[in-house]
């Protein structure tokens, strides 16, 4: 999944998923916390194939997800292409009004879009996303 998206969410929570990220994450998608500060949107065929994962590792090692699951949420797009971000995902991931939804790899993140200038800046002004890269061989 790639691209980036400006849009705001609304006063209840709605968000609009841009209709290539739809297709591409199927008719439900599963939200759940992220990495970095944003939110984690999966398809169905990726959410199982995490789950199927985890049930390869010891409860140990799975506990430590707790948050993750406890604040995961199944949506469906209403007609207008938006899905309902639960209170408690939007107060962790900052999300009021302006945010970026990003394609990344095999996953969509919801960012607070300040947040995510800051991120996207640093990246390019530090050099980390060229080391990146050639660190891939891409």
């Amino acid at each position: 999944m790639t691209g980036q998206y400006a849009h705001n969410i609304d006063a209840k929570g709605r968000l609009f998923i841009p209709a290539k990220l739809r297709e591409e994450l199927g008719e439900t998608f599963h939200v759940t916390i992220g990495q970095d500060g944003c939110l984690s949107v999966f398809s169905d065929a990726k959410w199982a194939s995490i789950m199927e994962d985890l049930k390869t590792r010891t409860y140990s090692e799975v506990k430590a997800l707790r948050p993750m699951f406890a604040n995961a949420a199944d949506c469906e797009p209403d007609g207008q292409g938006r899905i309902l971000i639960p209170a408690l995902l939007r107060s962790y991931a900052s999300l009021e009004k302006e945010v970026v939804v990003v394609g990344s790899f095999d996953r969509v993140e919801i960012w607070n879009a300040q947040r995510w200038a800051e991120l996207e800046a640093a990246a390019f002004d530090s050099g980390a996303l060229e080391k990146a890269m050639e660190e891939l061989g891409l």
